[in-house]
């Protein structure tokens, strides 16, 4: 099972990279800091090889400060302009407004127990700059997945509008709101199955309020005829997850998954059926980072001009 984990995430970034080689034929190259960022990933793996301990520490959030380097430089090379480059308040905005967003679900996890730690620092100061570290990764390694996908021309076109009545939105909120709930009304022998409902949960529960406030939101895109952003999203939550296990699966400090079903059929650490749930899990974190950015005033890291499609 191992052997085919790592064939799939190999198959994806295959043809992420050649896909991206086909589109900067004869145009941007990759900025200087974007090969930093596989250098730090390349050092990072080679420092765990040899079981280096600071690196089997914090080998998440590590890679992950790498591979965001290398992913925005992607987006650059295309477009042109990429988050770091032209919105870096918005950037980093949206890194620490990561770490509490991701807390919320380590909250659901207290009830539902889906994963546990291991191998953490005893030293409390240590362990909270591993938690802190890689909570700021999550959002932005998701959003500028999505971007650099988009930039790569994979679901371009234009598809046929649809925008949601009145009607919809409200029932989407109200749908949002059980699937929050439920997980934490029900009896907490339920938990451990209903996890799957809080990554769909706040998707639902923000998007028709984000449309209506007139934030960047995916009803809106729908509403403009406009999908490469959702399917984008999709694409990263893919791509991440199966990147986020695989980097997770060597380190020291780690998570492993405890609920009760699948424990037999695993890729990495994660059963097979949990990689479904990474897809939706980015346009949640889209979601919500946008009611947050307009909750708390925050910096724009939009965008200029829409990516392709």
């Amino acid at each position: 099972m191992l052997a085919i984990g790592v064939a799939i995430l190999v198959a994806t970034l295959t043809f992420l990279v050649l896909r991206h080689g086909e589109r900067t034929r004869g145009g941007r190259r990759l900025p200087l800091y974007g090969w930093l960022g596989i250098g730090i990933i390349g050092v990072a793996e080679w420092l765990l090889w040899r079981r280096v301990w600071f690196v089997t520490l914090y080998m998440t959030p590590l890679c992950w400060t790498g591979y965001l380097l290398a992913a925005d430089a992607a987006v650059f090379s295309l477009r042109g302009e990429s988050r770091l480059r032209s919105r870096p308040a918005g950037l980093l905005a949206m890194a620490l407004t990561s770490i509490p967003l991701w807390v919320i679900f380590e909250a659901y996890n207290l009830r539902l127990e889906n994963w546990a730690y291991v191998g953490l620092p005893l030293k409390w100061p240590l362990a909270l700059l591993g938690y802190g570290w890689s909570f700021a990764t999550i959002v932005p390694a998701l959003l500028v997945t999505a971007d650099w996908i988009e930039a790569l021309g994979i679901f371009a076109g234009r598809a046929r509008p649809w925008k949601p009545s009145a009607a919809t939105g409200k029932v989407f909120i109200l749908a949002g709101a059980l699937m929050a709930l439920l997980p934490l009304l029900l009896p907490q022998t339920l938990g451990p199955y209903l996890f799957g409902l809080v990554w769909l949960a706040f998707a639902f529960l923000l998007e028709p309020i984000n449309a209506r406030l007139g934030l960047p939101s995916i009803l809106r895109d729908f509403a403009e005829g406009r999908r490469s952003r959702f399917y984008s999203l999709l694409s990263a939550g893919w791509l991440c997850g199966w990147l986020w296990e695989f980097w997770n699966y060597w380190a020291a400090a780690k998570w492993v998954y405890i609920f009760p079903i699948f424990q037999q059929a695993k890729f990495f650490e994660m059963p097979i059926p949990g990689y479904v749930g990474f897809l939706p899990f980015a346009v949640e974190c889209f979601a919500m980072w946008q009611t947050a950015r307009w909750l708390l005033h925050l910096p724009s890291a939009e965008l200029e001009t829409p990516g392709s499609g």
